[in-house]
């Protein structure tokens, strides 16, 4: 039986110095204890895609996925009703949530749904959705009960929405919306400390002039973070010009950064304006700075030292006004100290520095990366749905991923394809048969996930289990474990597992453990 929280506490709570995640989490958690739901879903609309701000009862993943109104017909009609919609169990509209529930083992379709338009200030602001696995759940919820949700939920926005104005949130949003126009924006993705650090960082130093040095390691995802400064800075109408220091031939460098005149070199027959001159009055991105040749080096620091550039064949010097930003995964400092870069434009560039941290490093912001990864995979090939087994989180979160975010891109993608041609359901599940991670550690490393491990002992005789009884013992150690560390406090032992103490209820009761001792 849930139990219910006064309407006044609620109300006292929500309407608290906490900030908009926490606040949408509460919302939803209160909504839970009022209905008989299995899972619930608070989605904010970015242009053409619904983004969930907060969720109960659904994988962690789901947080990272952006669903697109023409391929989610439940969402679009909930989004443009002014009255709340509820489908029959049997609407052949395929539900947005099929196979995301926690705890679903054979019966991967939700069976009631009921949604609501949020409006704020007479202006769209996004959804309100329910489900539950069992059909007609929904049907003893009068609707002034659910109506009585939406105000609350309207209320909750838009306090919210208030606060992230005071705090000037709402001028960075409007810009996010512009750019989801542009079909190269790629949005970061990241909840963990590391990266809340990083975007902190990064939104302090954006709206200045100040050259940028990005570091991190390969696939990491210092081009997108050179991407949201310039998307974030006074430049964001100019153009940001990227440069592949790496793949630059040393005896053609000169002439792609600064430009050339004609005739000065065999072959060239025409005048060409280089990187500077396109980047002028916008920003330059540098990516892979440390692969430049000493030489290059040299005629770089002068640009940077004065702002001018000199084509190769001209004596006439060129006012361009340029913001740099760069990247390497090299350590600078080494290198100059290896004599292979020069220490003076090392300092030039290092300006202020930003580390964007490795992907072992960001806890579970791994699942938040896997749900939009499996979204764009799904919309792709035109899937219903596909998710990770519990088998496969587990794989995917003792990784320890030395090719980063780009590693667990391919590695989402590639398995998606597998489990496609083995598996002709409609909504796909990825199983370890489907990755092709070669070494596992034994445990996390350098993970921020607590201090539990990953793999405790199964018993003796699991050999004779099947999986899925497996999989629930697996579980049942973990929790208790958890709970034992705690000193039988449940709230601590979810906030070590990173779960929602309901959902740890829920899911110690399917395992037939007991939360009363």
């Amino acid at each position: 039986m849930k139990r219910q929280q006064p309407l006044a506490s609620v109300l006292e709570d929500l309407s608290g110095n906490i900030d908009s995640t926490t606040r949408y989490q509460r919302l939803l958690d209160y909504l839970f204890t009022l209905f008989p739901c299995d899972a619930a879903a608070l989605m904010q609309l970015q242009q053409e895609y619904l983004v969930p701000v907060a969720v109960q009862g659904l994988h962690h993943e789901t947080l990272g996925r952006h669903f697109h109104l023409s391929q989610h017909p439940r969402l679009e009609q909930i989004l443009h009703s002014h009255e709340p919609v509820q489908f029959p169990a049997d609407s052949s509209l395929p539900d947005p949530f099929d196979g995301l529930i926690i705890g679903l083992s054979e019966d991967l379709h939700v069976h009631d749904c009921v949604g609501a338009s949020i409006h704020v200030d007479g202006q769209i602001w996004g959804v309100l959705s329910l489900d539950a696995l069992e059909p007609g759940s929904f049907q003893k919820m009068t609707t002034e009960d659910f109506r009585a949700a939406v105000a609350i939920t309207r209320a909750t926005v838009r306090v919210a929405s208030l606060i992230n104005q005071l705090e000037q949130n709402v001028i960075l949003e409007r810009q996010r919306a512009s750019q989801l126009e542009n079909s190269k924006y790629k949005p970061m993705i990241g909840r963990s400390p590391a990266m809340l650090h990083l975007q902190n960082e990064l939104m302090r130093v954006a709206d200045s002039d100040l050259t940028v040095l990005v570091l991190g390691e390969t696939g990491v995802g210092k081009e997108l973070v050179a991407s949201e400064i310039h998307r974030r800075s006074t430049r964001r109408e100019q153009p940001m010009v990227e440069v592949n220091c790496a793949a630059l031939p040393e005896q053609m460098a000169e002439s792609e950064l600064f430009g050339h005149t004609r005739g000065s070199f065999t072959g060239a027959i025409s005048e060409r304006k280089g990187k500077f001159q396109l980047a002028d009055k916008g920003t330059l991105f540098l990516d892979e700075v440390g692969e430049l040749p000493l030489q290059l080096q040299a005629k770089l620091l002068r640009v940077l030292q004065s702002g001018e550039i000199q084509r190769p064949g001209s004596d006439r010097q060129i006012k361009v006004d340029v913001r740099v930003i760069a990247a390497t995964n090299r350590d600078l400092a080494d290198e100059v100290r290896a004599g292979r870069f020069r220490a003076d434009l090392y300092h030039r560039l290092s300006v202020y520095p930003l580390v964007v941290p490795p992907l072992r490093e960001r806890g579970h912001d791994i699942q938040l990366l896997c749900g939009h990864f499996l979204e764009i995979c799904r919309s792709r090939f035109g899937l219903r749905g596909v998710r990770l087994s519990p088998e496969v989180e587990s794989v995917l979160a003792r990784h320890t991923w030395p090719g980063n975010v780009r590693e667990l891109e391919h590695t989402i993608h590639r398995a998606i394809i597998r489990a496609r041609d083995q598996n002709c359901q409609d909504i796909l599940t990825l199983e370890p048969v489907h990755l092709d991670i070669d070494s596992l550690p034994t445990g996390l490393e350098n993970g921020d996930q607590g201090a539990y491990s990953l793999s405790p002992e199964l018993p003796k005789n699991s050999e004779t289990l099947s999986l899925k009884q497996a999989t629930d013992e697996f579980q049942r150690k973990f929790i208790l474990d958890a709970v034992h560390q705690a000193r039988g406090r449940w709230s601590h032992a979810a906030k070590a597992l990173n779960m929602h103490t309901s959902n740890l209820y829920r899911l110690a009761r399917r395992l037939a453990i007991d939360t009363d001792g």
